[in-house]
């Protein structure tokens, strides 16, 4: 089996900023901070991270009680969140998505640096839900290649219930991102990178950083379907 790991946000989809406005709600209304978000970057990176980077920001202390009075609020209001912001699927997705479901040798998991209730409320905001079986998420690790570690292992995990627990190695695996953190971790695991253009960075930044294939978008799949199907 060959594993096909997705990040989510500006890779498979775009929210119109539900996420980053999940963040702000939860730390004005929860943490009592006015003004949350400051100069702290989003793109790549963990929502561990990122909540952990606000609150020394804002002077919050980086413990385990606040982390989960983190998570429970944003997890509270991730649907609603959704349901009034504007975003879509990105060019090429869901054919992709189609291709891959053809391929028997490929399993499809997420790469994403969401918590996982907030992964699932995105993809299945938009319908995608039922197009990924396994993942690692943004809920315990802060550093992007643990998380690809993590996704690794649920891969392994799939591929052998698929087996019925037969040992085996898997054939390959293929990490697909928008931002060079995803090339980054990509390469941390070992597995074959393709980055595509469709987040906040510029297809020639991509390409500079090292992947095994750059995309403007995932309409111009070939290549990438041909290292599959040639796995």
């Amino acid at each position: 089996m060959y594993a096909v790991l997705f990040d989510i946000d500006g890779t498979l989809l775009l929210t119109g900023g539900a996420g980053k406005s999940c963040f702000v709600e939860t730390f004005r209304e929860d943490f009592q901070i006015a003004n949350p978000q400051g100069e702290v970057p989003f793109a790549g990176r963990s929502d561990r991270a990122i909540a952990y980077d606000l609150m020394q920001v804002h002077g919050i202390e980086l413990s385990a009680e606040n982390w989960q009075r983190f998570l429970t609020g944003y997890c509270r209001r991730v649907e609603e969140v959704l349901d009034r912001s504007t975003g879509g699927l990105l060019p090429g997705v869901v054919e992709l998505l189609d291709e891959l479901g053809r391929l028997e040798h490929v399993a499809v998991g997420l790469l994403t640096g969401n918590v996982e209730h907030g992964a699932w409320a995105k993809l299945g905001h938009y319908g995608l839900a039922d197009r990924f079986a396994f993942g690692g998420f943004g809920d315990h690790h802060t550093d992007r290649n643990h998380i690809a570690t993590a996704a690794l292992r649920a891969a392994e995990l799939h591929a052998a219930k698929a087996r019925n627990g037969a040992p085996g190695k898997l054939r390959g695996v293929m990490v697909i991102g928008d931002t060079i953190s995803d090339v980054r971790c990509a390469r941390s695991i070992g597995a074959y990178s393709v980055a595509v253009a469709t987040g906040s960075t510029s297809l020639e930044e991509l390409a500079e950083s090292g992947p095994d294939l750059a995309l403007a978008d995932l309409t111009d799949s070939d290549a990438l379907l041909a290292e599959l199907r040639s796995a």
